[in-house]
């Protein structure tokens, strides 16, 4: 792991990149702010800027995430900047500080800060999908010097990648990447940048791979979950747009959910060879499949219908008529009934899953966009784009018991019955969030990318 203490540098002439060249950029990269020490409780720092610095000398700014940096905006890891970077050599940062402060009980005391951006020297490389992601420290006791100067040192470096079994991943369909975390560090540790606008994540925890749709480059990709690296891709049709991809229970197929062609297709997952596509409804946006690994469930929102699909025979056999639309569903531990959400309704349906027949209408509020099943406590979980609380439902009764205060909006959930903790993913706050599902609170949240989409983890359900 390479570290580099960075102190104010000599002022320096730079050339900001042209705007044509922006169109060139094709790597992603993040830097996080790592937690502030406990005795940083008092400093308060603005951000002027943060850019990276090519080989060739041209500066290319980033996107400044988190301008204010103090004890509260930093008391966990924070995703400070991102970007796009043209492919090629880069010698490091330059970050610019606006102004800064130590509070005190009589008030704040203004710090003198450098006049010129402050170098980070850390040699790095954008090629390929691997996308650079950096961990920066702040070395407080070295950064403030005499007669109230702020000298800012800050620690560089590149984070070890998690163990297979520790890793979760976070699809992020307006940045183009997937965020790679580390579920006991609770911390973003690495970045891939797969394909424009990856979108649903399927797992196959017995091989080590991660599934990945790319709905604008209508292809599908497996990922070696240790190594981070793409092994195999498989071409769709032109205008595909697979949105959701699931896994058969025995490993053995994938599923891909094609929104824009109204089908899915079918791959061999261990070669991801393409077995056959079929029509579907108008729209299809999620597939639920049982655990016998016979059926799924395909959800089209703008035909507001399921689609029943024989997964052996490759055919639809069944089509239900359902509430608009139907966004997404679940299926209970004995795949006896089946629950579906409905975005513009404010009923959630339930189905025999055998006899295909509605049981009840349960009314749970307009918006619900999240929905999963704790088999173990025997629970529903349902979280919405109107409300800032995921709601915990008696499945028999169809009452809501318990509410976990998330205070953001939530579009997607999945649980890792493992570790005990439900995922939550939040568009508005472009986090991860992270709850302890034995006593509904919130235990940690990460900073993803730009329009968070799906999250998996291995381990999980």
């Amino acid at each position: 792991m390479s570290v580099s203490q960075l102190r104010l540098a000599v002022p320096l002439v730079f050339s900001l990149a042209l705007p044509g060249a922006a169109r060139a950029a094709d790597g992603a990269i993040h830097l996080y702010l790592q937690p502030f020490p406990p005795e940083a409780g008092r400093l308060r720092l603005a951000i002027a800027s943060l850019s990276a610095v090519a080989a060739s000398g041209t500066v290319w700014p980033l996107e400044v995430r988190l301008r204010v940096l103090d004890p509260a905006a930093a008391r966990r890891q924070r995703l400070l900047a991102s970007g796009r970077l043209p492919a090629g050599s880069y010698t490091g940062f330059l970050l610019a500080i606006e102004r800064a402060a130590l509070e005190s009980e009589s008030g704040e005391a203004a710090l003198l800060v450098p006049d010129a951006p402050v170098r980070l020297d850390v040699p790095f490389t954008v090629a390929g999908r691997q996308a650079p992601l950096f961990w920066l420290a702040l070395d407080y006791p070295g950064s403030i010097a005499e007669g109230f100067r702020l000298a800012p040192i800050f620690k560089v470096s590149t984070p070890s990648r998690p163990i297979a079994a520790h890793a979760g991943f976070v699809t992020s369909t307006a940045s183009g990447t997937i965020t790679v975390f580390d579920k006991h560090l609770g911390q973003a540790v690495a970045l891939l940048d797969p394909c424009a606008g990856p979108a649903g994540l399927a797992l196959d925890r017995r091989r080590g791979r991660l599934f990945v749709a790319c709905s604008e480059d209508d292809e599908i990709q497996a990922i070696d979950v240790a190594a981070g690296e793409i092994v195999e891709r498989a071409r769709l049709f032109p205008g595909d747009g697979p949105l959701e991809i699931a896994l058969t229970p025995d490993g053995g197929t994938l599923v891909s959910v094609n929104a824009g062609s109204n089908t899915i297709s079918f791959f061999d997952a261990a070669s991801l060879a393409r077995l056959e596509r079929i029509p579907v409804g108008t729209g299809p946006a999620s597939i639920a499949i049982e655990a016998s690994g016979e059926r799924a469930f395909v959800f089209n929102t703008l035909s507001n219908s399921l689609s029943v699909v024989d997964i052996a025979g490759r055919r639809v056999t069944a089509t239900i008529s359902t509430d608009a639309p139907p966004t997404r569903g679940q299926l209970d531990a004995r795949g006896d009934r089946l629950y579906v959400i409905h975005e513009r309704s404010t009923f959630m349906t339930v189905l025999d899953a055998r006899r295909l027949t509605t049981i009840t209408r349960a009314r749970v509020g307009v918006g619900i966009a999240a929905i999963e099943i704790d088999a173990i406590r025997g629970l529903l979980y349902l979280g919405g784009r109107h409300d800032t609380a995921v709601d915990l439902y008696d499945p028999q009764a169809l009452v809501p018991i318990h509410r976990i205060k998330v205070g953001a909006e939530v579009s997607y959930l999945t649980m890792d019955v493992e570790d005990d903790r439900l995922y939550m993913v939040s568009p508005d706050t472009r986090r991860l969030i992270v709850g302890r599902l034995a006593d509904r609170t919130i235990v940690t949240e990460i900073d993803v990318g730009d329009g968070p989409c799906r999250v998996a983890i291995m381990g999980g359900r």
